[in-house]
């Protein structure tokens, strides 16, 4: 069986160990102890920490982006691409746990809560939180016009990253689901409600 790469088996450990413990706090010794590499190897691989850390931003980002396109392969329409970058969201929200670890809530906040305002990991940050708000606004402007798709992908955005927040203070993804149910109604309100939640409410 061949080998797992050292550069995939340190960005792994970082990934863990950042999550973990926070970046600061994790130096490299702890990366190459946890990846089973020596020293050498980070540096062959990433230029500094500084470059290992942006690595693991970029890593992170993508691996959202590919639950979301997972959740948008079945979803039809505005209010379920809205509903698929949520649920994107729980899904990110179960990847630790079923790791082992307690979520702590968004890795990308966590790490930009530690980076300097000038730190290009903190921009690399506050680009993937804009890509999020966006994705949000293209699907809610198949149906309203611009400045108000903008305007709900906003609060929507507000809604999903203070439930992420508060889901990572208290170890579970309970407010993300709590958070879900609220765009939910936000949708209704904006879109319509679903045929569902219409026969639901001519029975009622």
């Amino acid at each position: 069986m061949a080998r797992t790469p050292a550069r995939e088996r340190l960005l792994r450990a970082a990934a863990e160990l950042f999550y973990e413990n926070g970046m600061t706090a994790t130096g490299i010794d702890a990366v190459t102890a946890r990846a089973g590499v020596a020293r050498m190897s980070l540096y062959n691989n990433f230029a500094s920490k500084d470059a290992l850390v942006l690595a693991y931003l970029a890593e992170r980002h993508e691996e959202w982006l590919a639950l979301y396109r997972e959740r948008l392969a079945t979803a039809r329409g505005p209010r379920e691409g809205v509903l698929a970058v949520v649920d994107a969201y729980l899904d990110h929200a179960h990847l630790p746990q079923a790791a082992g670890s307690p979520y702590r809530g968004c890795g990308l906040l966590n790490a930009a809560a530690e980076l300097g305002p000038q730190d290009p990991g903190r921009e690399a940050v506050r680009t993937h939180k804009e890509e999020v708000e966006a994705i949000l606004c293209g699907h809610l402007a198949e149906d309203l016009a611009p400045a108000r798709a903008a305007e709900v992908a906003e609060h929507i955005a507000f809604l999903l990253e203070g439930a992420t927040t508060r889901a990572g203070l208290e170890g579970d993804s309970a407010r993300l689901r709590r958070a879900r149910t609220l765009i939910a109604a936000i949708l209704d309100n904006e879109l319509g409600p679903t045929d569902a939640a219409r026969a639901e409410s001519a029975r009622a």
